[in-house]
């Protein structure tokens, strides 16, 4: 079973007079394929997965894997929930038309204790045979999947192989990295993608992509073959268009960037997200001037 590595894309969601834009999504997704991308992630927290109906969460993993198909470029499908049972029939229907991972956030506001967690996890893994992604947001979700609780998955648990760690914690990451060496740590951070590549992370899946694929996957592939130089020298490039993304929610600032640039056809989000701030968006053209968005 092989597992998903390298560089990946946290999806926007476009939306197009209150309804998600199928067709823009695709035209993103192969934009993402020509930029080089490893694999795409739809509808994860940047996709706005939590306003989505889940007739629509169906659709757009489908539009992802159907517009991948042949490419090269695989799908891990968000299949995450606060209910269990919800997350483990968006993992299904994942699997059954045909995604090559599920990345699955921990269970949002019901707070579970660590026991809690790892049923939670369990059970979904245990209802597909593909590979399966454990995403550890406490900032996003409030509550923490642990280390130790992480670990004990991917003992127990043949499919689960890796986990998106998006605490921001380079500790946190060593932690699970320096205890189990085939549990694959992906960076869900862009402003520590460098660092946790270096620290011995196998991927990244990245906000940033969603605008700059060229570069994203560029940084990656330089660090996973030893090319540190390179490596840092883009990270360090692209640190002041991470800071900005995340100057308000994400995915609040990307859309707005990608809507800048021409990506997106209309500036549209699901209530209880609004636009940016017109200082915001001031700031995201200033940055923007600095990079060569390519479409």
């Amino acid at each position: 079973m092989e597992t998903v590595i390298g560089s990946m894309t946290a999806l926007v969601t476009p939306f197009k007079n209150g309804k998600v834009d199928l067709v823009k999504y695709e035209q993103l997704i192969k934009r993402q394929i020509a930029q080089g991308i490893d694999a795409v992630s739809p509808v994860g927290t940047t996709g706005e997965s939590a306003t989505l109906s889940h007739k629509e969460h169906k659709e757009c993993i489908e539009v992802a894997v159907a517009t991948c198909k042949n490419s090269g470029v695989r799908v891990v499908a968000g299949a995450g929930s606060n209910a269990t049972h919800e997350a483990c029939d968006i993992a299904k229907f994942a699997q059954d038309i045909g995604a090559d991972a599920i990345l699955s956030i921990a269970p949002y506001y019901n707070k579970p204790t660590q026991e809690g967690l790892y049923q939670h996890y369990k059970a979904i893994a245990n209802s597909v045979d593909i590979p399966f992604v454990l995403y550890n947001v406490p900032g996003r979700t409030g509550v923490d999947l642990l280390p130790e609780t992480a670990i004990r998955l991917f003992d127990d648990i043949d499919n689960i192989k890796g986990i998106k760690e998006a605490t921001g914690s380079l500790e946190r990451a060593t932690s699970i990295i320096s205890q189990r060496e085939d549990f694959v740590v992906i960076s869900g951070d862009d402003s520590v993608d460098f660092p946790m590549l270096a620290s011995g992370a196998k991927g990244i899946i990245s906000v940033t992509s969603n605008l700059l694929p060229n570069l994203k996957s560029k940084l990656v592939n330089s660090a996973l073959s030893g090319d540190f130089k390179t490596a840092l020298a883009i990270h360090n490039e692209l640190y002041p268009l991470n800071k900005i993304l995340f100057c308000e929610s994400n995915p609040i600032p990307i859309k707005a960037a990608m809507y800048l640039s021409g990506l997106l056809d209309s500036l549209e989000f699901r209530l209880p997200l609004t636009a940016p701030s017109a200082e915001t968006m001031k700031k995201l053209e200033k940055t923007l001037e600095k990079y060569e968005v390519i479409k």
